[in-house]
């Protein structure tokens, strides 16, 4: 089998050649297109590892952020004339506070997922229809 060369005419090739030649260039093209996913998919995945590096950062220094302005209300509450004891205290109740908030409202939003309802309703209306048969004679079938 050769390669097609330019101002060859198709005509002189036989049909075996010919089907050769297409295989063979649709594998390469087919190739071709791999390599080219392979690439573009290990560029994505480089931006991502790249991008959840700086999520992390980004969440370590919002956390250093939230105990130091934690630490800053504290002391304002000293600054007010409270213990120290009892301004951290104050401070570690109303963080308290905020999870339990949280997690009523991450309960409300669990409580809303329904579960894929269409697609279950479709299943079964599908299954209700195949056991059928349509509307011949023939018996249905059992689950």
């Amino acid at each position: 089998m050769s390669e097609a060369l330019p101002g060859e005419r198709v005509e002189d090739r036989s049909v075996g050649d010919l089907v050769a030649l297409a295989s063979k260039n649709v594998s390469n093209l087919v190739r071709a297109e791999m390599d080219l996913a392979k690439l573009e998919i290990k560029a994505d995945a480089k931006k991502a590892a790249l991008s959840s590096v700086m999520f992390t950062i980004a969440a370590v220094m919002g956390g250093v952020v939230v105990i130091m302005l934690s630490i800053s209300f504290a002391y304002a509450l000293v600054g007010l004339g409270i213990w120290h004891w009892l301004a951290f205290l104050i401070v570690a109740i109303v963080y308290v506070l905020l999870a339990i908030a949280l997690m009523f409202i991450a309960k409300r939003f669990i409580k809303k997922i329904e579960g894929a309802k269409r697609t279950r309703k479709t299943l079964k209306d599908d299954l209700a229809t195949l056991r059928r048969r349509g509307d011949s004679d023939a018996p249905e079938l059992t689950a």
